[in-house]
């Protein structure tokens, strides 16, 4: 049996993919050995393909050795480290003056009100003999901090500004206490843009000989969600697993639904009786190894992008977020399965009435 077809009549047949990029894979052992991810970060402040504005800001107030505190936030792969480590060397001019100079933690280190009391304190109140300047102290993923360490950090941050500059990096900015978001400038990083992720997909592809198509090129954009960490490790993912990076593979690598999977579940769910439906559903999660969430959450895309009454649009996505919220807390997938084909039949009906 092939896992990846669905024997069921309202499932489209797949296009047949076209290569407009070949090349014979090459690469030492390091390349091979090394993420993606880090292999292309960027060096330099002239390397980072968004967020112009900002780039442009922190280069003029470090060139004017006028840096003040830091608070960079926004979803994660927006470039908010590379960012500030690119800026860090720019400051200092060598890997060497970067180690001695700047501090990094991150949610791996122990960053309770110990280490803030201790180690940032130690860090931030002494001077470098041989290198002149401010230090940098660079908290990422701050909001994984206790409330109690953030606190302390206050002072600290007033205490030591002639001779530190503190750069506070987080997903979540209402995590951090209004009295650091005070000290702080802050700056947004949003979601980078379709056309500066391809750019660069279409670049870290060609310099490593990746065999790719354009519909594989746009799924890798369309699972992407803006960011850019997520878009190299889905493509080394799949250009190591798969021949050609095109929309079959790089879905089947991901684990998300194929959209004509999902577009063939919303005909089965508009247009065919509950027990069909069902069937069809439970099928094709069971084959193809779906989970009822992500099929959940195309479904809800395509349903905004109807043209539907708002009083049935209203039932369907209230019906549907119940369903996912029954589906967090681990329940069975069948029933709900069943429970998301109901909420469809409760909306046709309603139509019907109208």
């Amino acid at each position: 049996m092939d896992v990846d077809t669905i024997t069921h009549p309202a499932a489209p047949a797949a296009a047949a993919p076209v290569i407009i990029k070949h090349k014979q894979v090459v690469g030492s052992i390091d390349s091979a050995q090394m993420p993606w991810v880090e292999k292309y970060r960027p060096a330099t402040l002239e390397d980072l393909v968004a967020h112009e504005d900002i780039v442009a800001i922190l280069t003029r107030l470090i060139d004017s050795d006028n840096l003040p505190h830091l608070l960079l936030y926004g979803p994660p792969g927006t470039g908010k480290t590379s960012t500030i480590v690119a800026a860090a060397k720019r400051m200092y001019g060598s890997a060497a003056a970067y180690s001695s100079m700047a501090l990094e933690l991150n949610a791996s280190d122990s960053r309770g009100i110990d280490v803030v009391r201790n180690e940032i304190k130690e860090f931030a109140g002494t001077r470098q003999l041989f290198n002149s300047g401010i230090k940098l102290v660079i908290l990422d993923e701050a909001d994984a901090m206790t409330s109690d360490a953030q606190f302390a950090l206050r002072r600290i941050i007033e205490k030591h500004t002639r001779n530190a500059r503190f750069c506070l990096i987080c997903n979540y900015v209402s995590k951090i206490i209004p009295a650091l978001q005070s000290r702080c400038t802050r700056f947004r990083f949003a979601p980078l843009g379709m056309d500066q992720i391809r750019a660069r997909l279409v670049e870290v592809a060609d310099a490593e000989g990746v065999n790719y198509t354009a519909d594989g090129i746009e799924s890798i954009l369309s699972l992407s969600g803006g960011d850019m960490r997520r878009v190299l490790n889905l493509l080394q993912s799949t250009a190591m697993s798969s021949a050609v990076v095109n929309e079959r593979n790089v879905y089947l690598t991901s684990g998300a639904p194929l959209p004509r999977d999902v577009d063939a579940a919303l005909e089965w769910l508009l247009n065919l009786d509950f027990k069909m439906a069902y069937d069809g559903l439970v099928s094709m999660c069971s084959i193809k190894g779906y989970a009822l969430a992500d099929i959940l959450t195309d479904l809800a895309t395509a349903i905004l992008g109807m043209e539907l009454p708002p009083g049935v649009l209203a039932v369907l996505l209230d019906g549907m977020s119940n369903v996912e919220h029954r589906l967090a807390f681990g329940t069975d997938e069948k029933l709900q399965t069943a429970s998301l084909v109901g909420v469809f039949i409760q909306a046709r009906t309603i139509m019907k009435i109208k």
